[in-house]
């Protein structure tokens, strides 16, 4: 379940070519600032504009004049940037996107569909296919000790590696408001958060999290 291709569609993301170099999603993330790089000097011309060095807008995006767009960025097709939005740079947000009120941005990729419309925060993360943040809900992407963050399963550690990761969330997920996703979280595809939850580990696919320890499968 923890595996890109058990989380995403990668039908739906503009680096596609990209996460199939990679098996864990979480392997992405360090060489992620780069790769926009490469990719945003790619793009059509006719369709892409470089508003700014490195920051590439699909011209059928709506960009608040308030929002902020650090570099390197690409937002595609028909997605939504709102006011006071803070993308720090190293982020893909996907075709019809929502990148809401005072929502941040870091090191991050937004498949198409995407959802973070109000107060989220979203650093060193991958949200899948049509996922959605309710309000307030943020990932937490550094461990209070500042080690390596681990991904928890039930049988077995992952070990990534990473000091700054966050979660990753699978396709259709649903991040009820004001929930903490803790550094290393997994949420499979298809599966609801209830609202006020604190996260971590692995949460299988089509399951209905409640609580640490009340996991249920969907009927």
């Amino acid at each position: 379940m923890q595996k890109i291709l058990d989380l995403f569609d990668l039908d739906f993301t503009i680096c596609a070519d990209y996460l199939k170099r990679f098996i864990y999603p979480w392997e992405a993330l360090g060489g992620l600032k780069k790769y926009i790089g490469e990719l945003g000097a790619t793009l059509d011309k006719s369709e892409y504009v470089e508003r700014f060095p490195l920051v590439w807008v699909h011209k059928s995006a709506k960009i608040a004049a308030s929002a902020y767009i650090d570099a390197p960025c690409i937002i595609c097709a028909d997605a939504e940037v709102r006011h006071c939005a803070f993308i720090r740079g190293s982020v893909i947000v996907g075709k019809n996107c929502v990148v809401g009120n005072s929502t941040e941005l870091k090191n991050a990729v937004l498949f198409d569909g995407v959802q973070v419309p109000h107060y989220n925060y979203v650093g060193d993360s991958i949200l899948g296919h049509k996922a959605h943040m309710g309000a307030g809900a943020v990932t937490s992407n550094v461990k209070s000790d500042k080690g390596l963050v681990t991904i928890k399963g039930a049988d077995a550690v992952f070990e990534t590696g990473l000091k700054k990761c966050g979660a990753m969330v699978g396709d259709f997920a649903e991040i009820g408001c004001n929930t903490v996703l803790n550094p290393g979280t997994v949420i499979g595809r298809n599966t609801n958060v209830y609202p006020l939850s604190c996260v971590r580990g692995i949460v299988p696919q089509n399951s209905i999290y409640k609580n640490d320890g009340n996991v249920v499968v969907k009927k």
